[in-house]
């Protein structure tokens, strides 16, 4: 356990190190997850541009990645999704087209929107976001991060999206040498370093 502790906290700090020239041995990429394959043991995410926990920006390429064999090195499976961006000034998401291998932004129709909604906060806690309701053609998404709780309506064509599309995926690190391959897997959202 505390080997484990002790190696999450290493890859917590690592970007840091890396900044500050010490990290020659190794690189570190960080983004959301856009794809997991459990079978396969594989994941693909965006980069994060900034590396601002703040104020992230998921536009860089997408990368995969297969995880370490060695549990010690590997840390909770993550949540893919393809929303990248909710962005309430312009009304507009940003998702991840699989497909068309690139990003698109999607203008919405705001019916509804909750800021400072913490996660324990009863409309949100227990609750499965996202939720799409086809016969309303809304779709409400809770963002963590923003604290926001929004609903909106879209047209048709993008109501038949898989769910995922409107989902956030988990925010990942990966330590690697060779690329493809990483030597250490850290699931930022799902990580708690402190925790003893």
């Amino acid at each position: 356990m505390a080997k484990r502790l002790i190696w999450w906290t290493l890859l917590a700090i690592l970007p840091l190190a890396l900044m500050l020239g010490c990290g020659e041995q190794g690189k570190v990429d960080q983004g959301r997850v856009i794809a997991f394959d459990k079978n396969k043991e594989t994941i693909t995410f965006i980069i994060d541009v900034k590396h601002d926990p703040a104020n992230p920006d998921y536009s860089g390429a997408p990368v995969t990645f297969a995880l370490p064999k060695d549990p010690e090195e590997r840390g909770e499976d993550p949540k893919f999704g393809k929303r990248m961006k909710l962005d309430a000034k312009t009304k507009e998401i940003t998702i991840y087209d699989i497909v068309g291998k690139g990003f698109k932004k999607i203008p919405y129709t705001l019916i509804d929107e909750k800021d400072g909604v913490a996660r324990d906060n009863p409309l949100v806690a227990g609750k499965k976001f996202p939720a799409v309701d086809k016969t309303k053609k809304t779709v409400t998404i809770y963002s963590g991060r923003q604290k926001m709780l929004v609903t909106f309506s879209l047209p048709d064509e993008y109501l038949a999206l898989p769910e995922d599309t409107w989902e956030a995926g988990d925010e990942v690190r990966v330590y690697y040498k060779e690329p493809g391959k990483a030597l250490r897997f850290m699931n930022i959202t799902r990580t708690d370093i402190f925790k003893k």
